[in-house]
């Protein structure tokens, strides 16, 4: 990773977030307010433009960047989720230009680690980590595949992992209230965490 492919990969997130932004309206109004798919949109529409025009290259300071853009761009509850995992990695990637997969990954980690400090979640709880932990498990065991396959099978394990959140009951925000009625329904935010995934899939297949 470099700060070219951090933009690039970006912009692919950010198209998938438009193009599903009524999707995760619907998933939101389950148990939600029903705000998420537009605050995903806007939210990695301001980082990806931020990134097309900056010219640092230190990727610390460019994720520092991209946690207040989109904490200011995005004020919803995962707006502010992602917010953390942007500054865990800013954080562990301070001072390099270039990131090489487990360097990447570690920095998933941090982020990871800065939500679950942060938000007081964890894997399990019908939340967007349910589909990020095991992303970044799957790209951790990824060795000897290509970084193309690396993604893929890390979109791949996200997306099981936003799908095993319909056997889940919320712990956390509003659908706490819904109990047992919010088994058999998708999390909203884990299907956000799976869009991620795809998008920098997409990206490194392109």
């Amino acid at each position: 990773m470099n700060a070219q492919s951090l933009s690039g990969a970006l912009l692919s997130i950010s198209r998938l977030m438009t193009e599903n932004r009524d999707y995760l309206v619907e998933l939101d109004q389950q148990y939600g307010d029903g705000d998420l798919g537009i605050s995903m949109s806007a939210g990695f529409k301001a980082v990806s433009d931020y990134l097309a025009s900056a010219e640092e290259k230190d990727l610390g300071k460019l994720f520092f960047k991209c946690s207040g853009v989109f904490n200011e761009a995005a004020p919803s509850s995962l707006g502010t989720i992602l917010s953390f995992a942007l500054m865990g990695m800013a954080k562990a990637l301070k001072g390099k230009e270039e990131a090489a997969l487990e360097e990447t990954v570690a920095a998933m980690e941090a982020g990871l680690a800065s939500i679950m400090e942060k938000a007081k979640s964890k894997p399990g709880e019908k939340t967007v980590l349910d589909a990020l932990c095991p992303a970044v498990d799957a790209l951790k065991n990824s060795g000897g595949l290509s970084e193309a396959e690396a993604w893929a099978k890390a979109a791949q394990a996200a997306a099981e992992g936003s799908e095993s959140t319909r056997a889940m009951k919320p712990v956390h925000g509003r659908g706490v209230y819904y109990g047992d009625k919010s088994i058999g329904m998708l999390d909203g935010g884990s299907a956000a965490g799976k869009l991620i995934f795809e998008g920098i899939s997409a990206y490194c297949k392109g």
